[in-house]
């Protein structure tokens, strides 16, 4: 690995051990679905984030609820003794990405068959503080 790659890999790596997030992968919901929900929760704060997602009547609001609980967990574990509800913690980013899709047959008539796309997606969350959010927007 040149200099230049190994460089970037290391700084890659330092910035990802500051950020909070969880990922799902493989999940069997299609993508366009999976991004509505996502939609609905970006840029949130958590616990609003949590109550849209329990109370919404979407599938998929129950897999990125865990999700979402998952990064709060990660959050707690580096930061001991913090309280969520002091950090003021907001959904920085979540995105869908697609995932593999399986191909199956449905027979039809007259001897024909019809292809079915079963698609699956990968999600995405980062939490961050609001304070170290406003702080990294400045110094940009």
């Amino acid at each position: 690995m040149g200099a230049r790659k190994r460089n970037r890999a290391e700084e890659l790596k330092e910035a990802r051990k500051n950020k909070y997030y969880a990922v799902l992968r493989n999940c069997p919901t299609s993508p366009r679905k999976m991004r509505l929900v996502a939609d609905m929760i970006r840029g949130e704060e958590v616990n609003r984030a949590l109550d849209l997602l329990k109370f919404s009547s979407k599938e998929a609001s129950k897999r990125v609820e865990k999700l979402l609980l998952s990064a709060i967990s990660n959050w707690q574990q580096k930061n001991e003794g913090a309280r969520i509800e002091d950090s003021n913690l907001i959904v920085k980013e979540i995105f869908v990405d697609q995932s593999k899709t399986l191909k199956r047959i449905q027979p039809a008539p007259q001897g024909r068959a019809h292809r079915i796309r079963k698609r699956s997606n990968h999600v995405t969350v980062v939490i961050d503080s609001v304070a170290q959010v406003e702080t990294t927007e400045e110094t940009n």
